[in-house]
């Protein structure tokens, strides 16, 4: 059985490891490992991790069965959210199942656990960011009622990617 169980301080250096072995795991063979390296030793540290759990609009969800981490969350709210910051709405930063979970509607379970978050606190949208070239992701999204609204460039090392934004309105 499933539960999902809010990240604390205590979790940063489980929270910082899964996250960097799921990114890597989903992306790392469709780019430059220099830009992989070069994102990772910015993104992945332990400043940055707990800077982020600190942050009183960010908040992280472990996917768990038992002690064993499946997948997990970041949402933002207000300032925290990456773009927008629109107090309407809650930014699904992330969401990262680990491949051997793949199949197992674990991302469905944290996509929906956002969305009722959103729904609780009377939000009027949850959007999202996702790359353009994953196309598994962005079929999940909108079979679960995402649409493109919009994108951003995102900056893997020194490689300018393209981000589709999407979003569900509540």
């Amino acid at each position: 059985m499933i539960s999902i169980r809010k990240a604390k301080i205590a979790d940063a250096d489980v929270l910082l490891s899964f996250s960097k072995q799921t990114f890597y795991e989903f992306f790392a063979h469709l780019n430059e490992p220099a830009n992989m390296e070069a994102y990772s030793s910015v993104a992945f540290t332990q400043q940055n991790m707990l800077a982020q759990l600190n942050n009183p609009d960010s908040f992280f969800y472990f996917a768990v069965d038992k002690d064993d981490i499946l997948g997990y969350i970041k949402i933002n709210f207000n300032d925290a959210q990456t773009e927008f910051q629109d107090k309407n709405a809650l930014e699904i930063e992330r969401i990262y199942v680990s491949g051997e979970h793949h199949g197992k509607h674990i991302g469905k379970q944290l996509l929906t656990f956002a969305i009722d978050i959103a729904r609780t606190q009377q939000l009027y949208y949850v959007w999202l960011g996702v790359w353009e070239h994953n196309a598994k992701a962005i079929g999940f999204y909108q079979h679960n009622g995402f649409k493109v609204f919009s994108s951003h460039e995102f900056l893997l090392g020194d490689d300018r990617q393209t981000d589709l934004l999407m979003k569900k309105d509540l």
